[in-house]
């Protein structure tokens, strides 16, 4: 079997949508449900919509694809909104509002973002600036989600890089705010004052910026390889692929990006994020670059980490998982937390959310609903 064949379904039509085409309805059922499953639909359908297959597909499919296509758009109009809301709330805050992830994408024009679907708004401000923000926040209706104890707020305040989530008690919008990329307590030094080195303005929006490239493609690497968010995995290595793609056609964009992630401290997520959308999604790039990076982890990690990412990087769908799926997403769920915090603070955070999922109510099945969005910015 060729090597394309071995990808799943959904991986085939986002690298080749043309294939899409061709398929039956049965092979159109569970594509959409691989998508709606990944957080993928909405890319799926702009593909299709871009390629002018929409029309042309067959009749029963066409629903579902202009549902997600449509929502996918509402979304990024409110969006705009509600970040324009944002920066009227915090505009005394002498610093810059640098937005994230799926907000930045959206409203900076970049590559992931037609039909990117994303729940919350991923903000970024300088540390000094977080106890004057957390109280504007609060009195302009914002508030802490429910469900966390006292042990959850030490968890954020003390070892994370962000506030508890917050939302919006009538608006209903989700909001993070970050004083930088990786835990205090990170294993993984960052220099997290260069993040406001260049913030680049987004020229409808005063006051609101989003990261330089280099630094937007390293926070997306990141953020699937060391903070281990693996439930929207596949979506955020799809986002690398199409950063990739995109700034790789900047003049001199290669050797900038090894610096900055030298410079910063994030040269082995970015080597991660070269190896796997390379193996898993054919990305673009000189084959130098990875070297440039420093030493490669030992034959024995590197193995285990091929192992863990190739079944982790999968459609979240029961027709795509491999032998040792569980497993290996247990390992990359201690891997990060083992990046995140010293040995003491691990074993007995893990030891407390152990006993928060032993004595937890179950959780309500999933179920596919066409268009439903998962999971974070």
């Amino acid at each position: 079997m060729s090597a394309d064949r071995r990808r799943p379904l959904l991986v085939r039509v986002l690298l080749q949508p043309a294939v899409a085409v061709g398929l039956s309805l049965t092979e159109w059922d569970l594509l959409l449900r691989q998508a709606r499953r990944s957080n993928l639909a909405g890319k799926l359908a702009e593909q299709m919509a871009q390629g002018g297959w929409l029309d042309t597909l067959p009749e029963p499919v066409r629903p579902h694809l202009r549902s997600a296509l449509l929502l996918s758009r509402r979304q990024v109009q409110m969006l705009r909104r509600e970040v324009d809301l944002l920066r009227q709330t915090l505009a005394e805050l002498p610093g810059p509002l640098i937005l994230l992830k799926g907000a930045a994408y959206a409203l900076g024009g970049h590559a992931p973002a037609p039909g990117r679907m994303f729940s919350d708004i991923d903000l970024l401000i300088p540390p000094e600036q977080l106890p004057r923000c957390e109280t504007t926040l609060l009195v302009h209706g914002w508030d802490f989600d429910d469900g966390l104890d006292a042990y959850d707020q030490r968890y954020y305040r003390e070892w994370m890089h962000e506030l508890p989530p917050l939302h919006h008690k009538r608006r209903g919008t989700s909001l993070d705010v970050h004083h930088t990329l990786l835990p205090p307590t990170a294993r993984t030094p960052l220099d997290a004052r260069a993040l406001f080195d260049a913030p680049r303005p987004l020229p409808d929006l005063p006051g609101v910026f989003v990261l330089p490239p280099e630094d937007m493609l390293l926070h997306s690497a990141a953020h699937l390889f060391h903070e281990g968010e693996l439930p929207n995995g596949l979506r955020d290595l799809f986002d690398l692929d199409a950063l990739l793609r995109e700034f790789g056609a900047l003049d001199g964009f290669w050797p900038r990006l090894t610096a900055r992630a030298r410079r910063i401290g994030l040269a082995r997520p970015l080597w991660l994020a070269l190896r796997y959308t390379r193996m898993l999604l054919d990305t673009p790039y000189p084959d130098e670059l990875p070297a440039a990076l420093g030493p490669p982890p030992g034959p024995v990690a590197l193995r285990l980490l091929d192992a863990c990412y190739r079944r982790a990087l999968r459609p979240a769908h029961d027709s795509c998982r491999l032998p040792g799926h569980d497993l290996a997403e247990g390992a990359l769920y201690v891997r990060s937390h083992w990046l995140r915090m010293p040995w003491g603070l691990l074993a007995r955070h893990l030891a407390r959310k152990a006993w928060g999922r032993m004595t937890a109510m179950p959780e309500a099945p999933k179920v596919d609903v066409p268009g439903a969005a998962r999971g974070d910015g």
